[in-house]
């Protein structure tokens, strides 16, 4: 395209841009912005005044500690979410030997991981970001990490340390391609630390954890951290904490007293002698209704009490609560402790969605370091390597109760047992789908692989439910002198009585376990 062209599709250009704008001021005359009116953001109004502006609190170190440890609600913002992610821990799924699966959790019982864990998710949430090093004996902590190296008992827990201990090499950073790339290669560590003082540690031996993550450039401005879950919400709390304390302060000042003296203005004007006896005057007054709740004055003086309800302040300050819930995504019932609102209200509901939401963080922050980590332990406790097919869930934060359990242990077993009746399935699949459901009904969890592997594989005949369950009642026609069921000595037919629901189902399945 020559120079001519251009300037000719430069001018059409600018052409349909003004027909463009010359249409939308013409079609702007009653809708959203009504100029006119003044109605609508871009008009002149208050409305359109608006702007955001940052805060930046997340870089003020001692300002988020005072929050912290003066502040119930800034704790609980902090430290809920955190604790809920790690209190229930992790059921390992794979099919391990159930004595490899009891050390493991008295590895993370005895190093205390789950606490290490919480306490890396708390102040990454009150800073915006921190790590856990894994600490693990005889290796450089600033190499990278090789699993194949760790020896039994090499492993020996984790070490905490917050954004401002540690400085990440913003110059140096991973260009591996993976999840990591684009972060700091290296973590080190600052002199006043409690350990690992000055030492630099390798991005593959640490858990790290962001509070809010930002987008690139806010990123950068943050040395590659995120920002403290409190600085999004920082004027709903200052609103908060305003109406709490105003309110407080109010009941100091639930009954107003006036006290008219006349003369008053030419008392305070002379002064001396006459502003000596006022002054002595009021302070009588309030020794008196201190002791004995009496009012002195001059007969000329007139005194007035007013009182007034604090109606209205509980709707406010509920308010302001709800903010703060929906900011951070937790319930009132959790994070204030409140009771549901509302005859047939529970706050059952409210609690399945926070879950829920606890459940997406887990499965998006913690099963990452959790694969190292476990990575890591196995071969230390165990001396092995992580079984083919290695898998573990998040234990759910929902508890049944003893009966809600019993009740699902019944249904489950007695499916089962239908199912191992009606040869659908062997005796050593029902074993599976048994120790399967101990997770939630927290029975058959002794089952072990060499049981399972001993039981029977095969598809055993269905059940004939005409006869009894127990088989010492039915020796089958084969034994001598048994006659033919279903006749008597003259050859008649015989009605047989129709067994009770639960005599015919399971009768296999009982015999089975009463075997195992």
């Amino acid at each position: 395209m020559n120079r001519k062209q251009r300037k000719t599709a430069e001018i059409k250009q600018r052409g349909m841009v003004a027909d463009s704008s010359n249409a939308k001021r013409w079609a702007a005359g009653d809708s959203f912005q009504n100029f006119e009116a003044r109605v609508g953001l871009g008009t002149n109004n208050q409305a359109s005044q608006f702007t955001y502006g940052f805060d930046f609190i997340s870089r003020n170190r001692v300002q988020m500690e005072a929050m912290y440890r003066s502040s119930w609600v800034v704790g609980q913002a902090v430290d809920v979410v955190a604790e809920d992610m790690t209190r229930e821990g992790i059921i390992i799924g794979s099919e391990m030997d159930p004595e490899d699966k009891s050390k493991l959790h008295r590895a993370f019982e005895n190093m205390a991981i789950w606490d290490k864990l919480c306490d890396t998710a708390k102040w990454s949430r009150l800073y915006g970001g921190a790590i856990g090093v894994l600490m693990i004996d005889g290796q450089n902590p600033s190499t990278p990490l090789r699993p194949e190296t760790i020896g039994p008992g090499q492993f020996k827990g984790i070490l905490v340390l917050d954004r401002w201990l540690i400085q990440p090499t913003l110059n140096d950073l991973v260009k591996e391609m993976g999840p990591d790339i684009g972060m700091p290669k290296f973590y080190d560590v600052v002199a006043d630390s409690m350990a690992l003082s000055r030492q630099r540690i390798h991005y593959s031996r640490v858990i790290r954890m962001d509070g809010v993550e930002l987008p690139y450039w806010q990123k950068i401005s943050e040395n590659l951290w995120g920002q403290s879950v409190i600085e999004r919400l920082i004027d709903r709390l200052v609103a908060f904490d305003s109406t709490t304390v105003g309110a407080a302060q109010l009941v100091y000042k639930a009954h107003l007293r006036t006290v008219k003296v006349e003369g008053l203005r030419e008392i305070i004007a002379a002064g001396g002698p006459a502003m000596e006896a006022l002054i002595k005057q009021f302070d009588m007054i309030r020794r008196m209704q201190s002791n004995e709740g009496l009012t002195l004055i001059d007969a000329a003086d007139d005194f007035q009490s007013d009182s007034y309800a604090f109606s209205g302040l509980d709707n406010v300050l509920m308010q302001f609560g709800m903010q703060l819930s929906g900011a951070l995504q937790i319930p009132l019932v959790r994070l204030f402790g409140q009771s549901p609102a509302g005859l047939s209200s529970t706050g059952e509901s409210d609690l399945r969605t926070y879950y829920d939401n606890i459940k997406a963080q887990q499965e998006r922050r913690l099963r990452g370091p959790l694969n190292r980590l476990l990575d890591v332990m196995i071969r230390s406790e165990l001396g092995t390597e992580p079984p083919e097919g290695f898998a573990f869930e998040f234990a759910p934060l929902w508890q049944l109760t003893e009966e809600e359990k019993a009740t699902v242990a019944k249904s489950t077993t007695e499916s089962v047992s239908a199912a191992l009746d009606a040869g659908l399935i062997s005796q050593a699949g029902a074993m599976k789908e048994l120790r399967a459901s101990s997770r939630v009904t927290g029975i058959f969890t002794s089952i072990t692989d060499e049981q399972i592997e001993a039981a029977d594989d095969e598809l055993p005949p269905p059940v004939d439910e005409s006869l009894p369950d127990d088989p010492d009642q039915n020796p089958g026609p084969e034994e001598e002198g048994a006659e033919e069921p279903g006749t008597d000595e003259r050859g008649g037919k015989v009605v047989q009585d129709a067994a009770p629901a639960g005599r015919k189902a399971g009768g296999r399945i009982r015999q089975w376990l009463s075997r195992w």
